[in-house]
Protein backbone atom coordinates (compact mmCIF):
# COMPACT_ATOMS: atom_id res chain seq x y z
CA UNK A 1 0.00 0.00 0.00
CA UNK A 2 1.45 3.48 -1.20
CA UNK A 3 1.64 6.23 1.62
CA UNK A 4 2.40 10.13 1.49
CA UNK A 5 3.33 11.46 4.71
CA UNK A 6 5.66 14.12 6.35
CA UNK A 7 8.06 14.04 8.74
CA UNK A 8 8.11 15.79 11.62
CA UNK A 9 8.94 16.48 14.91
CA UNK A 10 7.68 18.11 18.08
CA UNK A 11 10.26 18.71 20.80
CA UNK A 12 12.47 16.42 19.31
CA UNK A 13 9.92 13.39 18.83
CA UNK A 14 9.53 12.96 15.26
CA UNK A 15 6.72 10.66 13.19
CA UNK A 16 6.24 9.85 9.74
CA UNK A 17 2.41 12.00 9.75
CA UNK A 18 0.00 11.04 7.31
CA UNK A 19 -2.84 12.29 6.30
CA UNK A 20 -5.85 9.41 6.91
CA UNK A 21 -8.99 11.44 6.34
CA UNK A 22 -9.97 9.37 2.91
CA UNK A 23 -8.06 6.48 3.85
CA UNK A 24 -9.59 2.74 5.35
CA UNK A 25 -7.73 0.46 6.59
CA UNK A 26 -8.62 -1.49 9.77
CA UNK A 27 -6.62 -0.59 13.26
CA UNK A 28 -4.64 -4.12 12.74
CA UNK A 29 -3.47 -2.73 9.02
CA UNK A 30 -2.36 0.89 11.24
CA UNK A 31 -0.55 -1.35 13.78
CA UNK A 32 1.28 -3.21 10.81
CA UNK A 33 2.31 0.75 9.17
CA UNK A 34 3.50 1.84 12.51
CA UNK A 35 5.79 -0.97 13.42
CA UNK A 36 7.32 -0.68 9.43
CA UNK A 37 7.38 2.70 9.46
CA UNK A 38 8.35 3.85 13.23
CA UNK A 39 11.49 1.19 13.50
CA UNK A 40 14.34 3.37 14.19
CA UNK A 41 16.07 0.06 11.81
CA UNK A 42 13.96 0.67 9.03
CA UNK A 43 14.12 3.04 5.99
CA UNK A 44 11.81 5.96 7.69
CA UNK A 45 12.06 5.81 11.44
CA UNK A 46 10.10 7.76 13.99
CA UNK A 47 8.78 7.87 17.59
CA UNK A 48 5.56 6.36 16.42
CA UNK A 49 2.90 7.20 13.32
CA UNK A 50 0.68 10.30 13.52
CA UNK A 51 -2.40 10.16 11.40
CA UNK A 52 -4.71 13.01 10.52
CA UNK A 53 -8.26 11.89 10.89
CA UNK A 54 -11.92 13.41 9.58
CA UNK A 55 -13.17 15.55 12.63
CA UNK A 56 -16.89 15.35 13.93
CA UNK A 57 -19.82 17.46 15.45
CA UNK A 58 -17.69 18.73 18.29
CA UNK A 59 -13.76 18.47 16.46
CA UNK A 60 -12.78 20.05 12.94
CA UNK A 61 -10.53 17.18 12.60
CA UNK A 62 -8.85 13.83 14.76
CA UNK A 63 -5.78 12.64 15.22
CA UNK A 64 -4.78 9.08 16.07
CA UNK A 65 -1.30 8.25 17.34
CA UNK A 66 0.21 4.74 16.94
CA UNK A 67 3.65 3.55 19.15
CA UNK A 68 6.37 1.99 17.37
CA UNK A 69 5.40 -1.32 19.05
CA UNK A 70 2.19 -0.67 17.36
CA UNK A 71 -0.33 0.14 20.56
CA UNK A 72 -2.29 2.85 20.27
CA UNK A 73 -2.08 5.60 23.04
CA UNK A 74 -4.60 7.93 24.50
CA UNK A 75 -3.01 11.17 22.98
CA UNK A 76 0.98 12.48 22.36
CA UNK A 77 1.18 15.94 22.93
CA UNK A 78 4.06 16.36 20.82
CA UNK A 79 2.27 14.36 17.95
CA UNK A 80 -1.12 16.58 18.38
CA UNK A 81 1.25 19.69 17.43
CA UNK A 82 2.44 18.24 14.34
CA UNK A 83 -1.16 16.59 13.60
CA UNK A 84 -2.73 20.13 14.57
CA UNK A 85 -0.56 22.26 12.25
CA UNK A 86 -1.20 19.99 9.22
CA UNK A 87 -5.09 19.90 9.91
CA UNK A 88 -4.58 23.66 10.14
CA UNK A 89 -3.02 24.16 6.80
CA UNK A 90 -5.30 21.47 4.49
CA UNK A 91 -8.57 23.31 6.60
CA UNK A 92 -7.33 26.47 6.52
CA UNK A 93 -8.03 26.89 10.65
CA UNK A 94 -5.89 28.88 13.19
CA UNK A 95 -7.71 26.69 16.44
CA UNK A 96 -9.60 23.82 16.47
CA UNK A 97 -10.55 20.87 18.38
CA UNK A 98 -9.18 17.91 17.98
CA UNK A 99 -11.08 14.62 18.66
CA UNK A 100 -8.21 11.81 20.43
CA UNK A 101 -8.86 8.04 21.26
CA UNK A 102 -10.70 8.92 24.28
CA UNK A 103 -10.82 12.98 25.20
CA UNK A 104 -11.03 15.67 22.91
CA UNK A 105 -7.84 18.69 23.11
CA UNK A 106 -7.78 22.53 22.09
CA UNK A 107 -4.99 23.88 19.83
CA UNK A 108 -3.83 26.99 18.58
CA UNK A 109 -1.45 28.95 16.83
CA UNK A 110 0.94 30.47 19.41
CA UNK A 111 3.73 33.25 19.00
CA UNK A 112 6.92 31.57 17.45
CA UNK A 113 9.55 29.98 20.14
CA UNK A 114 11.99 31.36 18.26
CA UNK A 115 12.21 33.01 14.30
CA UNK A 116 10.97 30.29 12.08
CA UNK A 117 9.96 28.07 14.47
CA UNK A 118 6.33 26.95 13.65
CA UNK A 119 4.41 27.04 17.52
CA UNK A 120 1.24 25.37 18.81
CA UNK A 121 -0.45 25.84 21.88
CA UNK A 122 -2.53 22.74 23.50
CA UNK A 123 -3.87 22.25 26.05
CA UNK A 124 -3.46 18.55 27.78
CA UNK A 125 -5.55 16.36 29.52
CA UNK A 126 -8.11 16.39 30.75
CA UNK A 127 -6.11 15.15 33.50
CA UNK A 128 -6.62 13.05 36.63
CA UNK A 129 -4.36 12.15 39.95
CA UNK A 130 -6.76 9.08 40.75
CA UNK A 131 -4.93 6.08 41.22
CA UNK A 132 -7.10 4.19 39.29
CA UNK A 133 -7.17 6.10 36.75
CA UNK A 134 -3.85 5.99 35.92
CA UNK A 135 -4.25 2.65 35.86
CA UNK A 136 -1.99 1.88 39.29
CA UNK A 137 -4.23 -1.43 40.90
CA UNK A 138 -3.34 -0.11 44.47
CA UNK A 139 -5.77 0.69 47.83
CA UNK A 140 -4.42 4.38 47.64
CA UNK A 141 -6.73 7.09 45.87
CA UNK A 142 -4.01 9.29 44.83
CA UNK A 143 -0.69 9.06 45.18
CA UNK A 144 1.03 12.53 45.51
CA UNK A 145 5.26 12.47 46.28
CA UNK A 146 4.91 8.89 47.87
CA UNK A 147 6.39 5.72 47.65
CA UNK A 148 3.94 3.19 45.20
CA UNK A 149 3.59 -0.01 47.23
CA UNK A 150 4.90 -2.98 44.71
CA UNK A 151 7.26 -0.76 42.41
CA UNK A 152 10.53 -1.98 42.46
CA UNK A 153 11.88 1.82 43.78
CA UNK A 154 11.78 3.32 47.10
CA UNK A 155 11.30 6.98 45.26
CA UNK A 156 8.55 8.93 46.03
CA UNK A 157 6.58 9.27 43.05
CA UNK A 158 3.50 11.13 41.93
CA UNK A 159 0.84 9.63 39.12
CA UNK A 160 -0.85 11.39 36.82
CA UNK A 161 -3.46 10.97 33.84
CA UNK A 162 -2.77 12.97 30.88
CA UNK A 163 -5.09 10.77 30.25
CA UNK A 164 -2.23 8.70 29.64
CA UNK A 165 -0.73 6.97 32.79
CA UNK A 166 2.29 8.99 34.22
CA UNK A 167 4.30 8.19 37.28
CA UNK A 168 6.77 11.25 37.83
CA UNK A 169 9.64 11.41 40.45
CA UNK A 170 11.82 14.39 41.20
CA UNK A 171 15.80 13.61 41.08
CA UNK A 172 19.02 15.83 41.92
CA UNK A 173 20.38 13.94 38.75
CA UNK A 174 18.64 11.67 35.98
CA UNK A 175 20.41 8.43 36.55
CA UNK A 176 19.30 6.92 33.03
CA UNK A 177 19.67 3.14 34.00
CA UNK A 178 17.92 3.46 36.77
CA UNK A 179 15.22 4.78 34.21
CA UNK A 180 15.45 2.26 32.06
CA UNK A 181 15.11 -0.48 34.74
CA UNK A 182 12.17 0.81 35.90
CA UNK A 183 10.54 1.76 32.58
CA UNK A 184 11.25 -1.90 31.18
CA UNK A 185 9.43 -3.29 34.22
CA UNK A 186 6.24 -1.52 33.69
CA UNK A 187 6.58 -2.00 30.11
CA UNK A 188 5.99 -6.04 30.88
CA UNK A 189 2.54 -5.05 31.65
CA UNK A 190 2.99 -6.29 35.74
CA UNK A 191 0.06 -6.83 38.20
CA UNK A 192 0.61 -3.42 39.68
CA UNK A 193 0.11 -1.31 36.43
CA UNK A 194 -1.21 -4.08 33.65
CA UNK A 195 -2.18 -1.34 31.05
CA UNK A 196 1.62 -0.27 31.47
CA UNK A 197 3.02 3.63 32.10
CA UNK A 198 5.30 6.21 31.04
CA UNK A 199 7.97 6.98 33.71
CA UNK A 200 9.72 10.09 34.13
CA UNK A 201 12.91 10.99 36.21
CA UNK A 202 12.58 14.97 36.50
CA UNK A 203 15.08 17.82 37.66
CA UNK A 204 13.95 20.88 38.88
CA UNK A 205 16.63 23.76 37.33
CA UNK A 206 16.67 26.92 39.28
CA UNK A 207 12.89 28.29 39.80
CA UNK A 208 11.29 27.86 36.39
CA UNK A 209 12.99 25.27 34.69
CA UNK A 210 12.45 21.50 34.08
CA UNK A 211 14.52 19.08 32.81
CA UNK A 212 12.55 15.19 31.92
CA UNK A 213 13.90 11.77 30.74
CA UNK A 214 10.79 9.59 30.08
CA UNK A 215 10.78 6.01 29.04
CA UNK A 216 7.98 5.98 27.27
CA UNK A 217 5.03 3.24 27.11
CA UNK A 218 5.14 1.71 23.67
CA UNK A 219 8.33 3.40 22.65
CA UNK A 220 11.13 3.04 25.34
CA UNK A 221 13.92 5.15 26.30
CA UNK A 222 12.73 8.79 24.01
CA UNK A 223 14.20 11.89 23.35
CA UNK A 224 10.71 13.67 24.22
CA UNK A 225 7.53 12.88 25.15
CA UNK A 226 4.84 16.00 25.27
CA UNK A 227 2.43 14.55 27.97
CA UNK A 228 5.44 13.34 30.29
CA UNK A 229 6.10 16.96 30.33
CA UNK A 230 2.85 17.94 30.78
CA UNK A 231 2.51 15.37 33.70
CA UNK A 232 5.97 16.55 34.76
CA UNK A 233 4.52 20.22 35.21
CA UNK A 234 1.16 19.04 37.17
CA UNK A 235 3.14 17.21 39.64
CA UNK A 236 5.75 19.63 39.98
CA UNK A 237 2.94 22.50 41.22
CA UNK A 238 0.99 19.50 43.07
CA UNK A 239 3.99 18.74 45.14
CA UNK A 240 5.06 22.58 45.62
CA UNK A 241 8.12 22.31 44.10
CA UNK A 242 6.88 25.32 41.59
CA UNK A 243 3.86 27.69 42.24
CA UNK A 244 0.86 27.43 40.09
CA UNK A 245 0.16 29.39 37.42
CA UNK A 246 3.55 30.44 36.17
CA UNK A 247 5.01 29.64 33.17
CA UNK A 248 8.44 27.66 32.73
CA UNK A 249 10.32 25.93 30.62
CA UNK A 250 10.71 22.22 29.81
CA UNK A 251 14.17 21.09 28.69
CA UNK A 252 14.41 17.34 26.86
CA UNK A 253 16.91 15.70 25.34
CA UNK A 254 14.99 17.04 21.44
CA UNK A 255 14.69 20.44 23.25
CA UNK A 256 12.27 22.55 24.99
CA UNK A 257 8.38 24.04 25.66
CA UNK A 258 6.81 26.15 27.30
CA UNK A 259 4.21 25.36 29.97
CA UNK A 260 2.08 26.35 32.49
CA UNK A 261 -0.33 24.39 35.32
CA UNK A 262 -3.50 26.74 36.45
CA UNK A 263 -4.51 26.68 39.54
CA UNK A 264 -7.61 25.00 37.55
CA UNK A 265 -5.20 22.40 37.29
CA UNK A 266 -5.12 22.86 33.76
CA UNK A 267 -2.00 22.78 31.98
CA UNK A 268 -1.14 24.03 28.48
CA UNK A 269 1.85 23.54 26.57
CA UNK A 270 3.24 25.54 23.59
CA UNK A 271 6.59 24.16 21.70
CA UNK A 272 6.93 23.70 18.09
CA UNK A 273 5.80 21.58 14.97
CA UNK A 274 8.39 21.60 12.52
CA UNK A 275 7.99 19.70 9.49
CA UNK A 276 11.35 17.96 7.82
CA UNK A 277 10.69 16.52 4.77
CA UNK A 278 7.96 15.25 2.30
CA UNK A 279 7.94 12.13 0.78
CA UNK A 280 6.00 8.64 -0.14
CA UNK A 281 6.50 4.54 1.03
CA UNK A 282 5.62 1.66 -0.30
CA UNK A 283 4.52 -0.80 2.46
CA UNK A 284 3.72 -4.45 3.06
CA UNK A 285 1.32 -3.91 5.50
CA UNK A 286 0.98 -7.98 6.27
CA UNK A 287 4.78 -8.60 6.98
CA UNK A 288 4.68 -4.71 8.54
CA UNK A 289 7.92 -3.96 6.02
CA UNK A 290 8.31 -0.36 4.36
CA UNK A 291 10.38 0.01 1.01
CA UNK A 292 12.68 2.93 0.75
CA UNK A 293 10.82 6.15 0.81
CA UNK A 294 10.79 8.73 -2.54
CA UNK A 295 12.05 11.78 -1.11
CA UNK A 296 9.47 15.19 -2.71
CA UNK A 297 10.72 17.73 -0.83
CA UNK A 298 13.34 18.82 2.00
CA UNK A 299 12.44 21.64 4.44
CA UNK A 300 15.39 22.36 5.41
CA UNK A 301 14.82 25.68 6.16
CA UNK A 302 12.55 24.86 9.71
CA UNK A 303 15.08 22.24 10.74
CA UNK A 304 18.06 25.17 10.72
CA UNK A 305 15.61 27.14 12.63
CA UNK A 306 14.58 24.58 15.19
CA UNK A 307 18.67 23.95 15.68
CA UNK A 308 19.36 27.68 16.09
CA UNK A 309 16.59 28.05 18.23
CA UNK A 310 17.81 24.87 20.43
CA UNK A 311 21.04 26.35 20.89
CA UNK A 312 20.07 30.17 21.44
CA UNK A 313 17.11 28.96 23.90
CA UNK A 314 18.99 26.33 25.95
Amino acid sequence: MQFSFIKCHGSGNDFPLIDARALSLSDAGWAGVARALADRSGPVGGDGLLLLTAGDSESAFGMRMFNSDGSEAETCLNGLRCTARLGFEVLGLEQATVRLKTSVAQVVRDAELAPGVTTIRTVAGPNSVSASDVGLRIDAVQVIDAVVPGLPSTRTFTAVAMPNPHLVTFVDQVDEAELVALGTWCEAGPALIPARANVSFVELRGQADLFVRTFERGVGLTDSCGSAMAASVLAAALTGRVPFDRQLRVFNKGGLVRAEASAERVVTISGNASFLYDASVRVDVATCRAEVPVMHARREDEADAWAAAVDALA
